[in-house]
């Protein structure tokens, strides 16, 4: 018998390319659920694994629209959230509302189920004041504290609507005897990623010659987490026995400063001109790093694919994108995506 599986925020960046893996990988019907479908679904699916997949558009921070859901899924994904620096910037209300609705209305939905199983989607944002006040070590593990350095920032209203989701989805499994799992991403990125994030960012300004060329955050460092180890590392997450209950890091543990990242980006787009260092963005956590350690050991992850290597089908894509078209894909504020 195929498992049933729902994909709650299916039509952003990580829940579509979970949604091929899934389809291409496991004996399964899928349920892609979210408020808007950007995408075009023929560049992830044949016509023929179309039949095994069912796409659902409503408004999630709606109860109803959880109520209209079927109850007999086996596993649940919860990736949905409004993500994004300039929306916590320019709707902090917005991503406060919406991210708890869907996290409320979820939990309250999985109530009435027969769901034994569901990953929640959570971030390296949830550390920001972690290693900033704290001075915790880096590669940072699962069990240092979460910190958020500034309550009254909007900046950081995501990460503090998912610090709520993790307690929520823990707690509320051990009390409605359903699994959980929490797993923290820590920047995905890959072709179709979307518009509003680094990588896309700097092929777009390298189109258009900009020069000299503006390295902001270039003493910043990131582990960038090329998409496919990313899907992976959540797959596993979700089938494994040892998972229930557990907090996982899935990312890498390549950790490169922004300015080898803009100057690998340079060198791809055949940029030859200067570069010069620009400030840091304002609430920019200096440096980012996970410790895989525990998503190895209990789930057998291992990412294979270096960042370079997915730069460059990344940065490829983006260009084949912008040249045949004037700007960006307009997504929309509710599209549900998820870049951490």
């Amino acid at each position: 018998m195929k498992d049933k599986i729902l994909i709650i925020g299916g039509a952003g960046f990580i829940g579509m390319n979970l949604a091929k893996f899934l389809i291409q990988n496991r004996e399964c019907e899928v349920t892609l659920a979210d408020y808007s479908f950007a995408r075009d679904e023929l560049e992830y699916f044949s016509v023929q694994q179309l039949s095994n997949i069912n796409f659902i558009k409503d408004d999630f921070s709606s109860s109803p629209a959880f109520d209209a859901l079927a109850k007999d899924f086996d596993f649940v994904y919860m990736l949905a959230s409004v993500v994004g620096v300039n929306n916590t910037l320019e709707h902090p209300d917005e991503v406060i509302r919406v991210n708890t609705s869907l996290i409320f209305n979820c939990l309250e939905w999985l109530k009435t189920t027969t769901v034994k199983r569901v990953l929640f989607t959570s971030t390296s944002e949830t550390y920001s004041g972690t290693t900033e006040v704290l001075d915790y070590p880096i590669p940072t593990d699962e069990l240092v504290p979460l910190c958020i350095q500034d309550v009254s920032d909007p900046r950081f209203t995501y990460a503090i609507t998912k610090i709520l989701g993790e307690s929520a989805f823990l707690n509320y499994a051990k009390k409605y005897n359903f699994e959980a799992t929490i797993v923290r991403y820590h920047n995905a990125f890959g072709p179709d990623m979307g518009f509003k994030h680094v990588i896309p960012h700097l092929v777009e300004r390298f189109i258009n010659n900009e020069s000299p060329f503006r390295m902001y955050g270039h003493d910043q460092t990131r582990a960038f987490s090329f998409v496919d180890d990313t899907i992976n590392g959540t797959v596993l997450a979700m089938e494994s026995d040892k998972a229930a209950g557990e907090i996982f890091h899935i990312g890498s543990s390549q950790e490169i400063s922004i300015e080898e990242l803009i100057k690998a980006v340079g060198e791809m787009m055949g940029y030859s001109g200067e570069y010069v260092e620009a400030p840091t963005y304002p609430g920019s956590v200096s440096r980012r790093c996970p410790d895989i350690a525990k998503a190895k050991r209990v789930l057998g992850y291992n990412p294979q694919i270096d960042w370079k290597v997915g730069l460059a089908s990344t940065v490829e894509w983006y260009k084949d994108y912008f040249s045949k078209n004037d700007s960006a894909r307009q997504d929309g504020f509710k599209e549900q995506e998820n870049f951490n």
